[in-house]
């Protein structure tokens, strides 16, 4: 078995991953969603976000092993961190470095292995983005580019803490993260060629909430209407409070009509929400959304665009309709 070696710009690596202040911490839904995409797109066992330490490999988010880290020194992330491209291994039986490794000898028995390094200030590779199989396999050019796609959505997800783009209030993406995760979500599902589809969602009366009830109270709405949305959304899919009463989602891989099927699951969350908590007020909404075809080249901040004038043009008609209800008809964006 070869041990990892450092490179030479080790000290600086390991600066830079503790400053992401993200080691032996709680598991984070952003990198689980892309394991859990990761292990159905390449039906493996096994699916890894590895920061590789001094003297270890920690798995921001792992699926299928029960253990949080495992030594470097017989990691192949550890591997996988000194060169800029993919790390492969058809039959880590047959490899050399890792022939009488413990993790292919032993219960785990790692027979195949693929990862692709983690890669912060251009140059400075944390750890790597990796799929696990228990038997021999092959990945062709397709399969490598696509788990090069979930390494750069896992690369962009750790600068997004180096960005401080999460929303302090709900825990979802602010609009900085949401636009610099949305982005390559959104090329990952052109390359697939499948269609992706933008909510807008706007809080009705939340001036009022926080008018009457205090600030306190209007957090509060917000909070709940963000667990909501987690609820009805899937794992893959991508949320965040743009600012205000604002809220976004990005799904990915949306058929045509799976929006109106997503907004119904939004609004049973919220009478729901409404009637477990009875605050003395509703929650409601707007929304409008914005589909993104396979061919089209809209970027995420025009989405947004779209979506939000569905939304208005949607919260116009209801108003229109029934001047003394804010729920919107729903409008699809042209």
């Amino acid at each position: 078995m070869d041990i990892p070696a450092h490179g030479s710009n080790e000290a600086a690596r390991i600066a830079l991953l503790r400053s992401l202040n993200i080691l032996d911490t709680p598991p984070d839904e952003r990198f689980d969603r892309l394991t859990r995409l990761a292990k159905r797109l390449f039906d493996v066992p096994i699916a890894t976000v590895s920061l590789v330490d001094t003297d270890r490999q920690w798995f921001k988010s792992c699926i299928g092993l029960s253990v949080e880290e495992t030594p470097r020194d017989i990691s192949f992330c550890a591997h996988t961190i000194l060169d800029d491209d993919l790390l492969v291994v058809d039959d880590a039986q047959l490899d050399p470095r890792f022939a009488d490794s413990p993790l292919v000898t032993g219960d785990l028995g790692i027979r195949f292995y693929a990862g692709c390094p983690l890669t912060l200030n251009k140059s400075l590779r944390v750890g790597a983005f990796c799929i696990v199989d228990k038997k021999p396999r092959k990945l062709d050019a397709t399969e490598r580019e696509l788990l090069r796609d979930l390494a750069r959505i896992a690369e962009r997800e750790l600068e997004v803490l180096q960005l401080a783009a999460t929303d302090d209030l709900t825990g979802l993406s602010n609009r900085r993260g949401f636009e610099a995760l949305g982005h390559h979500v959104l090329a990952l599902t052109k390359r697939a060629r499948s269609r992706a589809s933008l909510l807008f969602f706007d809080l009705n009366g939340f001036k009022q909430i926080n008018d009457v009830y205090g600030h306190a109270e209007g957090d509060r709405a917000l909070v709940g209407f963000a667990g909501v949305l987690r609820g009805a959304l899937r794992e893959t899919d991508v949320l965040a409070r743009l600012g205000g009463d604002e809220f976004v989602a990005l799904v990915a891989g949306a058929q045509a009509g799976d929006e109106a099927q997503i907004i119904d699951r939004v609004r049973l969350g919220v009478a729901r929400y409404n009637r477990d908590n009875r605050r003395g007020y509703d929650l409601k909404f707007s929304v409008g959304y914005a589909p993104c075809g396979t061919q089209d080249d809209t970027s995420i901040a025009e989405l947004i665009d779209i979506a939000d004038h569905a939304m208005y043009a949607n919260k116009r008609a209801a108003r229109e309709k029934s001047p003394r209800s804010e729920a919107s008809a729903l409008v699809p964006a042209q």
